[in-house]
């Protein structure tokens, strides 16, 4: 289960200065309401991938020990 900064207080600051498990988290969270999403709500969402992809933490191929997305606790 995530425990940590919510939204609001994540929207003050930027993505870079994220957590690892909060990036995560709310991409997880957009996914799941993706089609009910306005366009900024696309935007934050777009903009949380590409810092995972930055990260290097979106991986393209599963292995023994990990898969494919980063996994929220």
């Amino acid at each position: 289960m995530y425990v940590g900064r919510d939204m609001t207080e994540l929207a003050m600051i930027p993505k870079t200065e994220w957590t690892d498990d909060e990036l995560a988290y709310f991409h997880h969270s957009f996914q799941q309401i993706a089609p009910y999403l306005n366009v900024e709500g696309q935007t934050i969402h777009r903009e949380i991938i590409e810092e995972i992809e930055a990260r290097g933490l979106g991986r393209r191929e599963a292995t023994y020990t990990h898969g494919t997305m980063p996994v929220p606790d």
